[in-house]
């Protein structure tokens, strides 16, 4: 058989997945890529195309639509009218009337058009529906949809629809849920949903409606959808609940289980019975499944396989392919009803606090510990502020008169321009403080060049910088020589940690921007902040190990704190100095403790720095064969318990700046409480 010639288009995520499924059928030939950003298709090592026109000039029988969702329409009516049969990417489309140019014009070329309702390729769900339609769990009376799940971490740039569309989770994941219910409960008659923004920690921040509850009639039963980006671990379930049995399919574990009714037993022996046939029927499914994964039988996304192979059969049989317009046209429907509510509901949101562009001192990531402060003491001395935040401040510093907020993404590069039109001066304290690279390159080092850019344009009399001590070289750093502005810096970033290459990247942004296009700046390398009221922080100090806490290396080293008024005071002095050059202060408190001293009141492990690195070494060789970051290193312990000892007279000569607000008693007073409160730490 003449192989089907295949292009796609679209090269983001699920791309990978669906060149893995063509590249298993023998009767498929991919011809190549395309995608706006042109980088990004060469990445998938497949031939790259500038648009979808060139590349059926090269001969194309079948496009794959893989953009996001507001685009599927014009690139399938462009495929279609190049020729060629069509699967997109689910949804379909992103309203009913786009269905129906769509249907027309696969009805006018004589072409295949189909949705990549994936589930439908899944074993555990044919299972499911299966059983259902023969009777074996009795007349459905309900069907749950849990689901919870994460996305590819925001790097910076312009938004990613999941981080600008207060309805692409819904779109994203809620189709699974209806066209599944469809199958079981038939027509689907209503839905009302319920989203919101939750407060959970750990959640995406970039994703405005992380909870979703949705209530589904349809002819036969109700069904009820659960999306969170919250929950873990993971989960993907389906559960149909009958009136003879019910059914549980876990996608991600890879089983199916049934609970049967047998009225001739007792309650409680039927309870019996089918938790322990559930358990070993689960248990015996997850161990076969498993040993075919490692096999290769079963792959990552395997139900997309099999859905791509089904859609290739129906082609070459001339049969109806698994889920075409018709199919589709429903689901679009319920699924942009529900969408299009949550996207007119962020947007009335978001609209809400945009910059006035009037005067006012910009101060990013005021909602950490070291922000709150500076703006307290801010509008203290009646300066009108515009905080730019990803979530808003609490309601005493939302509803006071000189605040005004301005939600966004540091990464977003038009979100900060806005922000800084009319600033009289920026305070740039937002960073990443913790997660993988990605959260650092997008908030810190892609939020720093986005900041510096936009006072550039809107020519912003003075930039704050907040940089850290971690861009200093600890580790190779003389013990007998103070640690000044002009000390080397880190020579192996990425080995020192996530944190301080971010920190360092960032600081180089500004001091070049300084000396090579004059950008008004100072920079401010602060020591490590501590307040009575804030979180505290036992990282530099040591590493808790369940109750004790382990102190690794020289016992007598002094923790570089500096108190949180002190340092907003070093901030304010340097704004208003008359120094614009991109010059550097290093930022320490005087009241210093050892770590010895600090530690006096707890439990400690002492370990000496030599073992302690042999240790280190073998988590990060642990870490490094499964594929993962290590937590900790050998060159991060000698980097962070370093003998230093930190000059700050260059700011206290050209600032003025004196440190005043924390005594040698409150900071032991505040690390106690911290040893009470913190869980595990670990050093940066």
């Amino acid at each position: 058989m003449t192989p089907y010639r295949v292009g796609l288009v679209g090269a983001g995520y699920v791309s990978e997945f669906h060149v893995k499924a063509l590249r298993r059928l023998s009767n498929v030939r991919i011809v190549g890529v395309t995608d706006l950003d042109l980088a990004r298709a060469r990445a998938t090592g497949l031939p790259t195309f500038e648009s979808l026109q060139a590349m059926a000039t090269a001969g194309l029988d079948v496009v794959h639509v893989l953009t996001p969702p507001d685009s599927h329409t014009a690139v399938a009516l462009e495929a279609l009218r190049l020729g060629c049969h069509v699967l997109v990417e689910k949804p379909l489309a992103t309203s009913v009337e786009d269905c129906d140019r769509l249907a027309e014009q696969a009805a006018a070329t004589g072409l295949r058009l189909g949705v990549n309702h994936t589930l439908l390729g899944d074993s555990f769900a044919a299972r499911a529906v299966a059983l259902v339609r023969r009777g074996a769990i009795g007349e459905i009376v309900a069907v749950d949809y849990l689901r919870s799940s994460n996305y590819p971490a925001y790097r910076g740039g312009p938004l990613p629809p999941q981080c600008r569309d207060g309805g692409y989770p819904f779109r994203d994941l809620g189709v699974h849920a209806l066209y599944l219910l469809r199958e079981l409960l038939g027509d689907i008659e209503d839905v009302h949903a319920d989203f919101r923004t939750s407060e959970a920690k750990g959640r995406d921040p970039n994703i405005h409606f992380d909870e979703w509850r949705v209530l589904v009639r349809c002819a036969k039963g109700t069904g009820n959808i659960q999306l969170s980006w919250n929950v873990r671990p993971l989960q993907h379930q389906l559960i149909v609940q009958g009136a003879r049995g019910i059914l549980r399919a876990d996608f991600f574990s890879m089983f199916l289980t049934r609970r049967r009714h047998v009225p001739l037993l007792p309650k409680a022996v039927e309870r019996v019975v089918n938790a322990i046939g559930e358990s070993v029927s689960a248990a015996a499914q997850v161990t076969s499944n498993s040993a075919r994964f490692v096999a290769g039988a079963i792959r990552p996304y395997q139900s997309l396989h099999n859905f791509v192979r089904a859609f290739y059969d129906a082609l070459a049989a001339g049969a109806p392919v698994p889920a075409g317009v018709d199919e589709a046209r429903t689901v679009v429907r319920w699924t942009e009803q529900v969408a299009r509510q949550a996207d007119r509901a962020k947007t009335a949101f978001v609209n809400r606090y945009q910059s006035s562009g009037r005067p006012a001192v910009v101060v990013t990531g005021a909602n950490g510990q070291l922000g709150r402060a500076l703006v307290r003491r801010l509008v203290g001395e009646e300066a009108c502020v515009r905080l730019f935040v990803r979530r808003l401040p609490p309601p005493e510093i939302l509803r006071h008169p000189r605040v005004e907020v301005a939600l966004g993404e540091l990464g977003d590069p038009h979100a900060v321009d806005r922000a800084l039109v009319g600033a009289t001066a920026v305070f740039h304290v937002g960073a990443a403080m913790s997660g993988g690279w990605e959260p650092h390159e997008a908030a810190t080092v892609a939020g720093t060049r986005n900041v510096v850019e936009a006072c550039l344009a809107h020519h912003v009399p003075k930039l704050v910088h907040i940089s850290s001590l971690s861009v200093i070289d600890w580790a190779g750093h003389p013990a007998d020589r103070p640690v000044t502005e002009t000390s080397p810096l880190e020579p192996l970033p990425k080995q020192r940690g996530h944190y301080a290459r971010a920190k360092l990247e960032a600081e180089g942004l500004v001091r070049a921007a300084a000396l090579e296009r004059g950008l008004p700046s100072v920079i401010l390398r602060l020591g490590v902040i501590w307040s009575a009221g804030g979180e505290p922080i036992v990282s530099p100090v040591g590493i808790r190990i369940g109750k004790r806490l382990a102190l690794v290396g020289d016992r007598t080293i002094r923790v570089p704190y500096v108190h949180v008024d002190d340092a907003v005071e070093a901030m304010i002095r340097a704004a208003q100095s008359p120094f614009a050059d991109g010059r550097v202060y290093q930022v320490v408190g005087d009241e210093l403790l050892t770590r010895e001293e600090l530690a006096s009141s707890c439990a400690t492990i002492h370990l000496p720095m030599a073992p302690a690195c042999v240790l280190a070494t073998a988590i990060e060789w642990l870490f490094d064969r499964l594929g993962r970051s290590a937590p900790i290193s050998a060159y991060r312990l000698r980097s962070a318990y370093a003998p230093l000892v930190f000059d700050c007279r260059k700011a206290r000569e050209e600032l003025g700046w004196r440190p005043c607000a924390g005594s040698r008693a409150s900071l032991a007073e505040y690390f106690i409480r911290g040893l009470s409160t913190t869980g595990s730490a670990t050093s940066r």
